[in-house]
């Protein structure tokens, strides 16, 4: 049969999917599979998210890779635990370094734009301290994919195009190792042809192997800083060998009884706390989630809270403000007070979209994950160590090179960082996962998300389902096609800049699940992707 897998003329809907045994919620089928099947040999939720994870890395690596970072959110033992796996800045890399290498600003492609990966050190950490089967096992599902091949799914193989277009269009011989790896047929997969990678495979089985200390300290270590040094890049063999991932303290605000946690700086789930504690002193209507009123305070709050985050966030390290002070009720009320009818003129910046993964994993037991991992834009930097299948990712370029800015590049610093996951508790009890994947629509999906189900009642597949927005600069708020027409008229006269989005690739790739009271867990998965929730 000849059709078109990215066709659909009519419209669709996916039912709530409930289940008790354990779930998995994701961007790509095969991935929420494997999942699973490590959940039914015995695994728990965080050997599931983990086993997901690694298989994203082989399955949809236009969004992710074994190069990139990760952040998780872990509920184990009625306590919620955070773990920062993003990567600093090499010791060769600093702000003079760029700027004599020619570049005004950092660049997306190239050298200039790795900071030490930190996905695998997150895998190992979190299997280590929470897994119940071992590293290989949990892994074996990305290995059996990578060496055997899996037909491309639909919007990935639409990504998988953009990023060969990109890179043919960059014309440049350090790309040449992502073409052999990622393009070996001269071109990108098409959805359904299938597509296999022994580098993949082979790295994969020594991280499993390994607890990720090859990675870092031994062969593949010794072969991504050759890459390097013969290539021109930064990365050298101290910055892998030093690398540890940090576990943090959650983040949150109180939104309407519930607590609403994200992982607190470098990343900016800060924005959606901060736009949420302006928003929780506004009333909504249940009935009026469409409203221009809605969308209105929603947007300004949205705007406000990112002024503060593009000016503050950084390596908390150097933040020269008190996330406290910021999420304190006192300032949201200052913020809140500028909000009145008309939009306001914030403009902090012109924010890039961004190729991330989410999935969300529960278990039978009460164990729930959030867990995000990325290689920035896309396939990140555009470099693939030769030999190896590590895609290294390219979340440097969000790094300044304003030293008054305290997200200055500095060898040792960790960028402001756009992955975040999600999770929320009410009472003290989980109630569960969420996340939003793509660059700078995050914090505003992650918002979205939260007053879909608290403010408006809607289950998480409606919650996700729902026309999404995105403010991007300025005035400007992006929507998607199904947006109502006459809202946006009236938001329109109220001085926003309303613009319909081409396709809704740019409005984020979400999951959710939650926990009821009785144990029984009720996911949805995103429609704008290739995703499914798969449960037993």
């Amino acid at each position: 049969m000849d059709f078109d897998a990215l066709y659909y003329p009519y419209p669709s809907r996916r039912s709530v999917v409930y289940a008790r045994g354990g779930m998995v919620a994701t961007s790509q089928p095969l991935a929420a599979q494997a999942g699973l099947a490590v959940l039914r040999r015995g695994g728990n939720a965080v050997d599931a998210a983990v086993a997901t994870a690694a298989c994203l890395a082989v399955v949809e690596p236009t969004s992710n890779g074994i190069g990139g970072d990760a952040f998780a959110l872990v509920w184990h033992g009625d306590r919620l635990y955070g773990l920062n796996a993003s990567g600093p800045a090499p010791a060769a890399l600093t702000a003079g370094a760029v700027r004599k290498a020619g570049f005004a600003e950092i660049p997306c492609d190239g050298w200039p734009g790795v900071t030490v990966p930190g996905a695998p050190a997150a895998w190992a950490a979190l299997a280590e301290r929470f897994g119940s089967l071992p590293l290989p096992a949990v892994l074996q599902p990305a290995v059996e994919y990578a060496e055997a091949g899996y037909p491309v799914s639909p919007v990935c193989s639409r990504m998988w195009e953009l990023g060969f277009r990109r890179f043919a269009a960059a014309g440049r011989e350090e790309f040449g190792p992502w073409f052999a790896t990622f393009a070996p047929g001269g071109r990108a997969p098409r959805a359904g042809e299938v597509w296999r990678s022994a580098d993949h495979g082979r790295t994969l089985r020594r991280i499993a192997e390994t607890g990720a200390r090859d990675f870092y300290r031994g062969e593949l270590a010794e072969r991504t800083v050759a890459f390097a040094r013969r290539t021109g890049g930064y990365l050298g063999a101290e910055d892998l060998a030093a690398y540890r991932p940090e576990w943090v303290e959650p983040i949150s605000v109180n939104y309407r009884g519930y607590e609403v946690w994200e992982i607190p700086p470098n990343g900016h789930g800060l924005v959606t706390l901060l736009a949420l504690n302006i928003l929780k002193g506004f009333a909504f209507d249940p009935g009026a989630r469409d409203g221009a009123e809605t969308y209105h305070k929603q947007f300004e709050a949205v705007k406000l809270a990112f002024a503060d985050g593009l000016a503050h966030i950084a390596d908390p390290r150097q933040m020269r403000v008190r996330v406290a002070d910021l999420l304190s009720d006192a300032y949201a009320d200052e913020r809140r007070r500028l909000i009145g009818r008309e939009a306001l003129a914030a403009a902090p910046g012109s924010p890039p979209q961004g190729g991330t993964v989410y999935l969300a994993t529960a278990d039978a037991a009460g164990n729930m994950v959030s867990f995000i991992q990325s290689n920035y834009l896309g396939f990140g930097s555009g470099l693939v160590v030769p030999g190896t299948g590590i895609a290294l990712h390219n979340r440097g370029c969000n790094f300044s090179l304003d030293p008054d800015h305290a997200n200055c590049l500095e060898p040792g610093k960790k960028p402001y960082h756009t992955i975040i996951p999600g999770f929320l508790t009410k009472d003290g009890r989980a109630i569960g996962p969420f996340g939003v994947m793509g660059g700078f629509v995050q914090p505003q999906g992650h918002l979205q998300m939260v007053m879909n189900t608290v403010d408006f009642g809607l289950n998480p597949q409606a919650a996700l389902d729902a026309p999404r927005w995105q403010w991007t600069r300025g005035q400007t708020v992006e929507v998607e096609h199904q947006f109502p027409e006459a809202v946006a008229e009236a938001l329109t006269r109220r001085g926003h800049d309303i613009r319909r989005a081409a396709g809704n690739l740019a409005m984020g790739r979400g999951q959710i699940i939650w926990r009821g009271a009785d144990g029984v867990l009720a996911g949805g998965s995103e429609p704008r992707t290739d995703g499914t929730v798969a449960a037993w």
